[in-house]
């Protein structure tokens, strides 16, 4: 072969980064080498593989090709030396999941997995539906959990189990003793959400789509826990999860508004980039996912550890 895998690492390393210092700090290279590395594949093949803008490489076509491969080849060696090894441990892994999960499930998940697979190694990081997206059509992460939709082609989904969000309010809220809420009575109210990008305000959204009015937003917040704060505080009505209202509902420190009619269910769902090769890491962690939901029709029907 006229390549090396060290020269397909580099390559990776940049084309997540797009930077050469950042790619030879994640492999511990000198910035030299990384730029040599990169230089030799790219010579030897007469094709270049970036295009420079400032500091930055930006991947070409020939790169973006290239790039799924490559990914799948340094996971595939990475398999081969395991079995070399006589090594069965499922290797490192990269997770990204956003705040419901990531809060509530991805913990649990976790240490499920690590218990099957006490020598694995996990990273795990918490964002919006948005960025996790981002992550893995970068392939900077192995594999996603999110909440909302995925509408990026290089993104595979797979669903998982339902979601259902539900407006909530503090038990002092004049809206607190109704039955059932019209939308008419919740429109004119002060409203909590969490930040665009995020899947639970894509969903509440989706749901108001016909309604021109909108709602009236006194604070946007990037955190489920924060969320439900303000709305205790009596700053106005909030819409999350029900799995991460469970506890605070059977406490009684927040209040269900049970709307007629409006449909706010979603789907939990697994995201990878479509040509990303699953590992035994990747397979391993889906199964413990599937443990987790077992016999769950909707997410807050999981059984869970209650929150004191």
């Amino acid at each position: 072969m006229r390549f090396t895998l060290r020269q397909i690492e580099v390559f990776v390393a940049i084309a997540r980064g797009e930077n050469v210092s950042r790619a030879a700090e994640a492999l511990s290279l000198s910035q030299s080498a990384t730029s040599a590395a990169l230089a030799d594949l790219e010579h030897q093949f007469d094709r270049p593989l970036f295009d420079r803008v400032g500091k930055r490489l930006r991947l070409n076509e020939h790169g973006r090709l290239l790039l799924p491969q490559a990914v799948e080849l340094l996971d595939r060696a990475q398999e081969l030396e395991a079995r070399l090894r006589e090594d069965d441990t499922p290797g490192s892994l990269k997770v990204g999941a956003t705040l419901t999960i990531g809060n509530y499930l991805a913990p649990l998940i976790m240490a499920d997995y690590l218990q099957q697979h006490p020598t694995g190694q996990v990273a795990l990081t918490v964002h919006n539906t948005t960025t996790i997206l981002a992550q893995v059509a970068r392939y900077e992460i192995d594999l996603g959990l999110i909440e909302g939709r995925a509408d990026d082609p290089e993104v595979e989904v797979e669903p998982w189990v339902e979601d259902e969000l539900v407006p909530f309010c503090a038990p002092t809220h004049p809206l607190a003793g109704h039955k059932t809420v019209s939308l008419d009575e919740l429109t004119p109210e002060w409203w909590i959400l969490r930040e665009r990008g995020s899947g639970t305000r894509e969903t509440l959204e989706r749901a108001l789509r016909h309604r021109p009015e909108g709602l009236r937003v006194r604070l946007e917040l990037e955190h489920t826990e924060a969320v439900k704060r303000a709305v205790e505080n009596g700053l106005g009505i909030g819409c999350i999860s029900r799995l991460a209202l469970r506890d605070a509902f059977r406490r009684g420190s927040l209040v269900p508004l049970e709307v007629p009619g409006l449909d706010l269910s979603r789907r939990f769902q697994f995201a990878w980039h479509r040509g990303k090769y699953h590992t035994a890491a990747i397979r391993a962690f889906l199964a413990a996912c599937r443990r987790m939901t077992a016999g769950a029709r909707r997410s807050h029907e999981i059984a869970l550890p209650p929150v004191k």
